[in-house]
């Protein structure tokens, strides 16, 4: 069966595919999607039809990841048009990034044991000749699976991939080809321009039981048919056992500080791929702006070109637009973090430096690499955070079920009910 699906209330789409990273397309995307969030997406949004027909889905997290485009926004563009209830499962959808955020920023040593892990898995390829060929033929789209196969090729070519579809992919590389689950999610982390490091580890880590202990996500033959459409169907080709991951070491939570403020006195303004509207965070104009590229510090191995693209397409419109309301030229930087920031704190003359908030990942290691020398140099780094964040995280201690039923208190917190 290869016919597709009918999507009913809509047509063709072209421009879906379009991941221009600007705020203005971002906005565009929002706008032409929002009638669909209710009973349209809660029917279809599980559809992988391909890369030419994603009129089902948002697409939006590339721009919702950089926050060129903020989950506040998305909510209340949805909530300006339907109701909580029936527009339901979106918004849940929505608070699935800041709920992987929250529960990261409480355990951080999950992305430093992801790291580690990472580093020797490498290591162990390096010596390993069937596991660097296995892995490299994964990595290529050369295992011959139904459908893992065309997910792989379509990821480093477009960086993106459907959430069904990455599910599929992650099931069938730990439980299939019995690959180790953190070279899947480096593959993954250095190719989607939507590349999260708490998403990314915590759903790979949620596929193979190790988020919820012992409960893991099994790809099956017929889920891949029905839910694309009978695009793939790998009927016999997938294990039948899927045994959980288990791990030796412990994360302990850590509470979080919400404390933030901004400093009265000139600073320097700090951007990064975390958030790329500062307009929206900051309480007074910057005296200098300075966009710093983390992109690169996701993997040892290179960086896809559509994630490496999108980060600094974003960061460039970034700096535009605060080039724009603030009246101050800025520019991206490369290189080493410390350097750069003292180097334009003494340029504009200034003691302060402010970022929005990094949470854990590649920029929040830029950030704490470089403190160090920032103190040295005399200057004070003060990190403003969201008040999205500060509502969301704190309920992202344990499952997801936790943090949905807080869900209208936050949007009624947000002024959104």
């Amino acid at each position: 069966m290869n016919e597709t699906l009918p999507l009913p209330g809509f047509g063709p789409e072209p421009e879906a595919m379009e991941f221009t990273p600007t705020r203005a397309a971002g906005l565009a995307r929002l706008q032409v999607f929002t009638p669909r969030t209710a009973r349209t997406y809660t029917s279809q949004r599980n559809y992988d039809f391909g890369p030419d027909k994603r009129a089902n889905v948002s697409c939006l997290s590339p721009w919702i990841r950089h926050r060129l485009i903020s989950e506040e926004e998305v909510l209340r563009s949805v909530l300006a048009r339907h109701n909580p209830s029936s527009a339901e499962k979106f918004i849940q959808e929505v608070f699935w990034r800041g709920y992987f955020k929250g529960w990261m920023e409480q355990r951080p040593s999950v992305w430093q044991a992801y790291r580690a892990g990472v580093d020797v898995v490498l290591e162990d390829a390096e010596r390993d000749g069937a596991l660097r060929a296995d892995l490299n033929a994964a990595m290529a789209g050369e295992t011959g699976i139904d459908g893992f196969d065309a997910w792989a090729k379509e990821l480093v070519a477009t960086g993106y991939l459907h959430n069904h579809a990455r599910m599929w992919f992650a099931s069938i590389w730990i439980f299939t080809l019995r690959l180790p689950w953190e070279l899947g999610a480096d593959f993954f982390l250095r190719h989607l321009m939507d590349g999260d490091p708490a998403s990314n580890t915590l759903g790979w880590r949620w596929v193979a039981g190790l988020h919820t202990k012992g409960k893991t996500y099994a790809a099956r033959a017929s889920n891949i048919s029905k839910y694309t459409a009978g695009r793939f169907n790998p009927l016999h080709q997938l294990s039948s056992q899927t045994d959980a991951l288990i791990e030796d070491e412990d994360h302990p939570r850590i509470p979080l500080d919400l404390e933030s403020s901004m400093p009265n006195a000139p600073y320097l303004l700090i951007l990064s791929e975390e958030d790329t509207t500062p307009e929206q965070v900051l309480s007074t104009p910057p005296a200098a702006i300075l966009a710093l590229d983390a992109t690169s510090g996701r993997s040892p191995l290179e960086i896809g070109a559509a994630a490496t693209g999108f980060a600094q397409g974003a960061l460039s419109d970034a700096v535009a637009r605060s080039t724009a309301n603030f009246g101050i030229e800025g520019h991206l930087a490369q290189g080493d973090w410390a350097h750069a920031i003292t180097e334009a704190a003494e340029k504009a003359g200034v003691a302060h430096v402010v970022i929005p908030y990094t949470p854990v990942g590649p920029a929040a290691e830029g950030i704490s690499a470089a403190k160090p020398n920032l103190e040295a140099a005399g200057l004070t780094l003060t990190q403003i955070r969201r008040g999205y964040d500060t509502l969301t995280w704190p309920h992202a201690t344990r499952g997801f079920f936790g943090l949905k039923k807080k869900i209208p208190g936050i949007l009624t917190g947000l002024g959104l009910k």
